[in-house]
């Protein structure tokens, strides 16, 4: 059994990443966004090296994922967004439209994308979520996409060992 080590030697200030915020419910995806960029700053990542942008909801987050590594030379990107259920099944489809379009996308395009995207059934819950107390999960996601890169790295350079 071979165990791959996860070295975190990554020159942090080199990685480009960026952050796609939902505008909808903005009181709650703010604080996610600007947790989400301390993060990275705290990991080394240079602010020239963050792009943020906003599109209009969580249903367009996959898409405006998809064109951030596409066009933009990320290294991953994160996913914000807050979903909270109303009384009709449009939350239902919104947030499965979400995962699985970015679930997708990991997997085609070969490069992460953190979930960072809430799905509550209060406002209270959200907030909750988004607060710095509790543990942000705008914060959360991105320290996800850090971790991902150390492992894609790691079985890169495993891979790149056994290749003759």
């Amino acid at each position: 059994m071979t165990v791959i080590e996860h070295k975190n030697d990554i020159n942090w200030s080199d990685i480009k990443v960026a952050v796609v915020a939902a505008r909808w419910n903005s009181f709650i995806t703010d604080e996610m966004l600007e947790a989400a960029v301390q993060a990275l700053r705290a990991k080394g990542i240079q602010d020239k090296n963050i792009l943020t942008t906003r599109c209009p909801g969580a249903f367009e987050i996959p898409l405006t994922c998809k064109w951030c590594l596409e066009h933009l030379g990320v290294d991953g990107v994160i996913a914000i967004g807050a979903v909270i259920r109303g009384g009709t099944p449009h939350f239902d489809y919104v947030c499965d439209a979400v995962t699985r379009g970015i679930t997708d996308l990991n997997l085609s395009s070969g490069k992460p994308v953190s979930f960072g995207v809430l799905t509550t059934d209060t406002v209270e819950q959200a907030r909750e979520r988004a607060s710095e107390e509790k543990g942000n999960k705008g914060a959360e996601a991105a320290l996800a996409l850090c971790e991902m890169l150390v492992i894609q790295r790691s079985v890169r350079s495993l891979s790149e060992q056994k290749t003759p």
